[in-house]
């Protein structure tokens, strides 16, 4: 497992191997006392979140106020651009965004979700990597699925309190996040989301 840092404090791309042969493939996508020695012993993870979308769909960007979640991001099918954005107020870089393409570790995903079947994966000698996000407590976290279809499954230190959550909204101007070209599909939550501007000025930050 390497663990690489980013631009922005605290968060991390981690690296797990991931061991094909003729059978398909293997990984190891969590070990507790691994992660503790990576990112603190502090670091618990209390629930587990999965979502499928289409092309273009663009979930974000949220985050809680009170009770901020770190989240353990992964990519099971698909490809998606995922994005964080510092929205810790004392942190050098409050206001930034960082954006990494994330992919799932199997190559020839081409089958049909719900029905028909994928190619299989090319057996390799070396084992690739799949890459994890650790997105720390304070950044608010979307992405923009770049494949016919995509699922997420993340892990977080908090649970969900839909009354302490809070949307950036995506294409801020201040923030200036940098999307692949697309019209995105948004939820209606979504499309009411706050400039930073206002989320600063009403005290909805972590």
């Amino acid at each position: 497992m390497m663990v690489l840092d980013t631009p922005l404090p605290g968060l991390k791309r981690i690296e797990t191997p991931v061991f094909h042969d003729d059978r398909g493939f293997f990984l190891e996508t969590f070990r507790a006392s691994s992660y503790a020695s990576l990112l603190g012993s502090g670091v618990a993870f209390v629930q587990d979140n999965f979502s499928y979308s289409r092309h273009g769909v663009l979930r974000g960007m949220h985050y809680q106020v009170k009770q901020p979640q770190g989240k353990l991001v992964r990519v099971v099918y698909g490809q998606v651009f995922d994005v964080v954005v510092d929205m810790r107020p004392a942190s050098p870089t409050f206001g930034r965004w960082h954006g990494i393409n994330l992919s799932a570790c199997a190559a020839g995903q081409n089958g049909n979700i719900g029905g028909g079947s994928a190619q299989t994966p090319a057996a390799t000698a070396q084992p690739s990597v799949e890459t994890q996000l650790w997105i720390p407590p304070g950044f608010a976290h979307g992405f923009l699925v770049l494949s016919d279809h995509a699922m997420v499954e993340y892990k977080c230190t908090q649970t969900y309190q839909p009354d302490d959550e809070a949307c950036l909204k995506w294409d801020d101007d201040e923030v200036g996040i940098a999307w692949p070209s697309c019209q995105p599909i948004l939820s209606e939550k979504d499309q009411r989301g706050l400039s930073l501007k206002t989320l600063r000025a009403t005290g909805r930050l972590p």
